[in-house]
């Protein structure tokens, strides 16, 4: 059995020509048999103005009840219906006048086998005279070809279009893209869109389905070296990698051994490797059917497809057209008897009986594998094609009438078309918009086509989406994901295509080494980083208001700190600074009400009263560290403390020193008696607290403490706080403080033994050791703690200091007076020990 290529000729002849022998009167199909002026191989089939090379090859095959896959190899007759899509449009052509107005189009069709040689003789046949094969001679009025329609494929095409360019004759592509030398002139058609916009299309699809690991099945053609060349050069662009890429050699059916070992052979590729998803650029891609019969495998395509539209009576013409009468259809008998495994009385039979062909057979009930009722994409590109070249006639014939030629539409040369098929612009019976773009490519999209496949290994092709080039990119790509039937292997779910699984959040991709960089590890995120989405090749630093949470894929506000009355830490510090200082208001109220006991009026009263004040006041001051920091705050709180404390230990050291200078002035003869006295306690406190004045007069005059807020200290917390503006200075008034502290104690210590009943040497010794001991533990503690553990250290460091001052200075005294009052009297003051 013989492979059928047509190519089909369209030709303009007279509208009162159903009287010739160009034209069927009796049912109005202008289609004529010439089977005896052929040479073999070759069959012409009427008139119209184009020619067109319609497919079916050998080495197809469809699926039929009666046939198996491994049969005989038979002619394949499902691309008959381009022919009847032809047919159909040149009735509907023929029938409307406001198209063309007194002119009836014909067409002839060729069929070359897909010989190359045979290709040429029928092109050059076009440029002859009916039944005489002499090129460029051609003496029939009524014959007057126009246009060409063919063919399915590119290589074809480009054997018909060497001779044709050479004649001007408009040609019309309407199978596969071809690429287009855009410095030769325009001579051709393409009722598809570009092989560019193809590429892309597949590309889009791609990752609309996150198949970015794919492998590769290409013919081993021109076409498949362009289209891996662009898959391998563009799609990684895009995050796509390629695992495999294996060359597809045309093997025909014939060749049944071959076919299986290299179906076979692409089988186990294809499940050895780890690519879930196969693009597969083959003209001939029924052959992978028989991918059906391996073990193990659900096979699936989803690929663009050429783009169709349902045109209205297309079907009804189908199924109401008494095909039988028109007798110069001899396609129709070879269609017919292979499609209803039938025979022909004067048909001679092959090897066993068959059932007769009573022409009664009903095309609907042909498998859809074998026979569509629906328009095909390819056919629905000759219902185009047909329909372009007869508006450009009409565009043509308006222009003669305008400018008031009487040149008939029939003597009007070929290449004259071309003006007209540039600019031509309709919408077919279906809605489409037809025009070309300025390299004669059909301005339209294609058709995402789900193949389905069913247990008897039939399959049947349903429209899932489109790619519209007119779109906006970003609405360019429109899918029916809920439209389409995955493999019962897949559980009816998208089947993942990866490389690497996805990277979940809270991770970071990392090529893997000598690898695509498809392939990559999952990485977790370092501290302090976080990753929000799947593969993200980084992670990234929440906000500075924001931290991580324990998995590292969410960005969590951050909790505002401070020290505050609202919590318990806050109002616990609060009552305890509250309560001493009530407490050092009890004791001062003490001594003002016992003010002329010796107990008090030892040791300098005045500067007693001086130094409880400045303990009050000290209390007090832990206050200012609780709360919001505010400006007027910040800058108070340090100073203060600062100097009330210098104060404090001020008078402590004024004491200290009265205490020594006393017991040295009753010595006989000593010149300390001058130095005894008030103006020399007066003077201690006062030089000592202004050289702490001076230096927080610096530090606010250079760099003041501010308020601030510190977002590293603590991960998942916003700290508030004063910043002290310059550490140096803070720590020069607590070394100042510190200084004051050691002289004082050293002083007690060396004055503690002194004979002397209210000698308060003794007391501040034990006091001052406890205000060392606080304030030097006060600055590893202080550096070490964040937030508002930091301030609570601080305060505690002021209660507790401030405290031991009260405790042991003025507990013993108050010990006395209110419980041994007996002691506080001028007996025990004057008492000596010796």
């Amino acid at each position: 059995m013989v492979a059928l290529m047509v190519l089909l000729l369209l030709l303009l002849l007279p509208h009162v020509s159903c009287k010739t022998s160009v034209v069927n009167c009796n049912t109005g199909d202008p289609l004529l048999a010439l089977r005896s002026y052929l040479q073999p191989g070759e069959l012409v089939i009427g008139g119209i103005t184009s020619h067109i090379f319609i497919a079916t090859e050998r080495g197809n095959f469809h699926e039929h009840p009666r046939q198996s896959v491994f049969d005989e190899p038979v002619v394949v007759m499902k691309n008959y219906q381009h022919i009847l899509a032809l047919v159909f449009a040149v009735k509907e052509i023929n029938a409307n006048q406001q198209i063309l107005k007194n002119v009836t189009l014909g067409f002839w069709i060729y069929d070359n086998y897909h010989i190359s040689w045979w290709t040429y003789q029928a092109t050059m046949e076009l440029l002859s005279t009916h039944d005489r094969f002499i090129p460029n001679y051609s003496c029939s009025i009524q014959n007057n070809s126009i246009a060409v329609i063919g063919t399915l494929y590119p290589e074809t095409s480009l054997y018909v279009a060497s001779i044709l360019s050479i004649y001007k004759i408009p040609q019309f592509t309407y199978g596969s893209t071809q690429m287009r030398d855009n410095s030769e002139p325009l001579s051709y058609y393409q009722m598809v869109s570009s092989e560019a916009y193809l590429y892309q299309g597949i590309l889009q699809l791609l990752l609309h389905f996150k198949w970015t690991w794919i492998g590769v099945l290409a013919a081993n053609d021109d076409n498949g070296h362009r289209f891996v060349q662009a898959v391998l050069e563009m799609y990684p662009l895009s995050g796509v990698c390629v695992d495999f890429v294996e060359r597809i050699v045309p093997i025909s059916l014939a060749e049944i051994y071959d076919l299986v070992y290299q179906m076979t052979r692409i089988y186990h590729l294809s499940m050895s490797s780890m690519a879930n998803a196969v693009l597969v650029y083959e003209e001939h891609i029924l052959q992978f059917r028989l991918l059906l019969h391996l073990p193990e495998l659900e096979f699936v395509v989803a690929e663009p497809k050429v783009h169709s539209n349902e045109v209205f009576g297309f079907q009804n013409f189908l199924q109401t057209r008494n095909h039988f009468s028109t007798t110069e259809d001899e396609f129709l008998r070879d269609f017919w008897a292979q499609a209803f495994d039938c025979t022909f009385q004067n048909q001679f039979g092959g090897e066993e009986a068959k059932t007769l062909c009573t022409g009664k057979e009903k095309l609907e009930s042909l498998p859809g594998a074998f026979f569509d009722m629906s328009m095909t994409g390819h056919s629905y590109n000759i219902y185009n094609a047909v329909y372009a070249v007869a508006h450009a006639l009409h565009d043509m014939q308006s222009s003669k009438l305008q400018h008031r030629a009487k040149i008939k539409l029939q003597n009007q040369q070929p290449w004259q078309l071309h003006h007209f098929l540039k600019r031509v612009s309709f919408n077919n019976s279906a809605g489409d918009k037809i025009s070309f773009n300025q390299n004669g490519e059909l301005v339209a999209g294609f058709d995402i086509i789900n193949w389905v496949t069913f247990p008897n290994q039939s399959f049947q092709r349903v429209k899932v989406g489109q790619m519209d080039p007119q779109a906006s990119p970003d609405k360019a790509l429109t899918i029916h994901d809920d439209a389409i039937i995955w493999p019962s292997s897949f559980n009816q779910a998208l089947p993942l295509s990866v490389c690497t699984a996805s990277c979940h959040p809270g991770y970071f991709r990392r090529q893997q080494e000598e690898k695509p960089f498809c392939c990559y590890d999952c990485i977790p995120c370092s501290e302090g980083k976080i990753s929000n989405q799947k593969d993200l090749d980084d992670c990234f630093k929440c906000p500075q208001d924001h931290y991580p949470n324990k998995n590292q894929d969410l960005c969590i506000a951050k909790d505002i700190h401070f020290l505050s009355y609202g919590e318990p830490l806050g109002i616990s510090l609060a009552i305890i600074s509250v309560s001493f200082s009530v407490s050092t208001a009890l004791v001062l109220g003490t001594f003002v009400k016992h003010h002329s006991t010796p107990i008090v009026k030892a040791n300098n009263r005045n500067l007693t009263y001086i130094l409880l004040n400045s303990l009050l006041l000290c209390f007090l001051t832990a206050l200012l560290f609780i709360g919001q920091p505010q400006k007027a705050i910040c800058l108070l709180r340090q100073t203060a403390f600062g100097i009330i404390f210098s104060v404090a230990v001020s008078c402590v050291l004024a004491k200290t020193f009265t205490v020594v200078l006393a017991f040295m002035a009753t010595k006989p003869g000593s010149r300390m008696r001058k130095w005894v006295g008030a103006r020399m306690s007066y003077s201690v406190v006062l030089y000592c607290s202004l050289i702490q004045v001076v230096i927080c007069v610096l530090w606010l005059a250079t760099s003041p403490p501010f308020p601030d807020t510190d977002m590293y200290s603590m991960s998942a917390a916003i700290i508030l706080e004063c910043n002290e503006g310059s550490v140096s200075m803070f720590y020069c008034v607590l070394g100042y403080m510190g200084f004051l502290a050691l002289i004082s104690f050293t002083v007690a210590f060396l004055a503690r033994k002194l004979p002397d009943s209210f000698n308060e040497a003794k007391f501040i010794t034990f006091s001052m050791l406890v205000f060392c001991s606080v304030w030097l533990s006060f600055v590893p503690t202080y550096t070490s703690t964040k937030g508002k553990f930091t301030v609570a250290v601080e305060i505690f460091s002021i209660l507790a200091s401030s405290a031991g001052l009260l405790g042991c200075i003025f507990f013993p005294k108050c010990y006395i007076i209110a419980l041994k009052p007996e002691l506080n009297n001028r007996e025990q003051l004057i008492r000596r020990k010796y």
